[in-house]
């Protein structure tokens, strides 16, 4: 297996789309169309480039203790859509800051249709925590069946939308309302199995039956039950990560565990982060573990 313990840095360029025009003193300004958003972020830890550029945003994020609203000093529509990573999204302004898109997944995207397409067979990708979809949308794109679970009816319906807005909404998706550990155990007794794993777990999370997740008192326990979920001929593993505190060196040694059936192939971790536009600084926004059979 080729492996290196050196982390990699993945990024995410402007677009037509989606920029990240500037970041610093705890913010980023980013642009969705030709929307402006200003949201806080601990990671830029730097002074902005622009700082006049700041001023002529739509929306900024305002915390206030451990909540947080948005201030509009413009109109700005209750959602809009925005073509970005070869699909589309409706992007939308929520009160947990997020915006239905994460951009610095797009490298992971890419690198998931690649392999979906040199496997040369029907694969199989189950896709948890999956969100608004993009890496779902990426995979079925690709040609693989795809299973995506989400405990939130509302993300899941999201995720829907920007299938039909991406034209995959005729694509061999299941879409499953459902606690993450719970649904593997599930299919464990079912005796389904996936060549391909995609994991983005949060820091905490509610399942919809009021199921916790606290990623410190879970995760080692959902990947060891993922590892048995695979089929004898993985096509690739990803798991991406956005907790406070995490090294990619931590979910690399977790990766390896999956890694029993699997021969040869390509492991890989590092930082997920956008280019800025104006500064060309990297913000840095998550970390990643993968691994893909053959070469990457």
């Amino acid at each position: 297996m080729q492996s290196s313990i050196f982390p990699q840095i993945l990024f995410t360029e402007p677009s037509a789309d989606y920029e990240l025009l500037d970041s610093g003193e705890g913010e980023k300004l980013e642009r969705y169309g030709a929307v402006l958003l200003r949201r806080p972020d601990p990671q830029a830890l730097w002074r902005k480039a622009a700082p006049a550029l700041w001023n002529t945003a739509h929306g900024t994020f305002l915390r206030e203790g451990r909540d947080g609203r948005w201030r509009f000093s413009k109109p700005v529509p209750e959602k809009w859509t925005v073509r970005f990573g070869g699909l589309a999204f409706h992007v939308r302004p929520t009160a947990f800051k997020h915006t239905g898109i994460f951009p610095e997944q797009a490298p992971n995207w890419d690198w998931m249709r690649a392999a979906i397409q040199a496997a040369d067979r029907e694969v199989s990708v189950l896709n948890l925590f999956g969100y608004t979809g993009g890496a779902t949308l990426a995979c079925a794109q690709a040609g693989a069946r795809v299973c995506h679970v989400d405990a939130s009816k509302a993300s899941i319906g999201w995720a829907r939308d920007n299938a039909a807005l991406s034209g995959l909404a005729d694509k061999p998706v299941r879409w499953i309302l459902d606690d993450a550990k719970a649904f593997v155990q599930r299919e464990l007794r079912r005796g389904n199995r996936y060549d391909a794993l995609i994991m983005d777990p949060p820091a905490f999370g509610r399942g919809p039956e009021g199921d916790v997740w606290q990623i410190e008192d879970d995760f080692v326990a959902l990947v060891e039950a993922c590892g048995r979920l695979l089929s004898d001929h993985p096509v690739f593993l990803a798991i991406n990560g956005y907790a406070s505190g995490y090294s990619q060196l931590a979910y690399r040694v977790n990766l390896e565990a999956l890694l029993g059936k699997a021969r040869g192939g390509t492991l890989e971790s590092g930082e997920l982060t956008i280019q800025e536009s104006q500064g060309g600084r990297f913000l840095p926004c998550g970390i990643f573990a993968r691994w893909r059979e053959g070469k990457a």
